[in-house]
């Protein structure tokens, strides 16, 4: 058993904790840099709609296609709106934007933040009297948390679009039958949780992308690294919210 690996692993996680930490602790001090922050917010989400908007389409018009022919032959084909608008708002949809997410915004902030380390523009930064923490990683956190919400619900919506070309393929379902089917079927219970989990979902791309540009070393090669890394931690992150929030939804939804 590789006592040395598993070892790295804790330690990494010790690090991005302490540095989230310290992101609650700066947030809460003045001033805070609103203009840098509505600048991210629009850098982060920009660059990964377009990604977004097409995987989500694309999603939602594959899996219609493919879930018909099995409903068919239960005679289960009236399901089909109910069946995928669920299965996409609840778990698909989010975790894919997120994924995107992981790949777009956290190699960007990686890549970025890490290409000012090693060319010491932050050590400048600090010289110069400004917080680079506060001016950088509070900023970029704080916009990824917002705008990978905001990509989720812009997947939602048009991958339930992509659903009903889907269903259209080769049946015929209104307009109107269609979205009667999927609002009556999504309560609550399914929009919430999976709006909620995206905040963190968001969170941890913006931690973790700033935490690989912050910590960047060895020239322009741990450039490449933090962008690689950021992306690998970050998804795996992903994939980690996601299961403890599907078990927290499951318990309350239980009592």
């Amino acid at each position: 058993m590789n006592t040395s690996g598993i070892k790295g692993f804790f330690l990494e996680a010790g690090a991005i904790a302490r540095f989230s930490g310290r992101f609650f602790r700066e947030m809460l001090k003045p001033r805070f840099e609103f203009a840098e922050f509505l600048r991210q917010c629009y850098f982060l989400g920009n660059r990964s709609l377009p990604l977004v908007a097409i995987t989500a389409f694309i999603m939602g018009l594959v899996i219609t296609i493919q879930s018909r022919p099995t409903l068919v032959e239960f005679g289960a084909e009236a399901w089909l709106p109910k069946m995928v608008s669920v299965s996409l708002v609840r778990e698909i949809a989010p975790v894919i934007t997120a994924l995107i997410c992981a790949g777009k915004i956290g190699s960007g902030i990686g890549a970025e933040l890490g290409s000012m380390k090693v060319t010491e523009q932050i050590d400048a930064m600090e010289v110069s009297g400004t917080n680079p923490y506060k001016f950088l990683a509070v900023t970029r956190i704080l916009a990824a948390t917002l705008m990978v919400p905001v990509l989720a619900i812009l997947a939602d919506t048009v991958s339930l679009y992509g659903a009903f070309l889907g269903a259209n393929l080769r049946g015929a379902v209104s307009w109107q039958l269609f979205w009667n089917q999927v609002f009556s079927t999504l309560v609550y219970g399914d929009v919430l949780p999976s709006l909620i989990k995206t905040f963190f979902f968001g969170f941890a791309i913006g931690v973790i992308g700033c935490y690989m540009g912050f910590t960047s070393s060895k020239g322009t090669e741990g450039v490449g690294i933090s962008a690689n890394s950021a992306v690998v931690v970050a998804s795996l992150a992903v994939f980690i919210l996601d299961l403890l929030a599907v078990q927290v939804t499951d318990i309350l939804k239980l009592n």
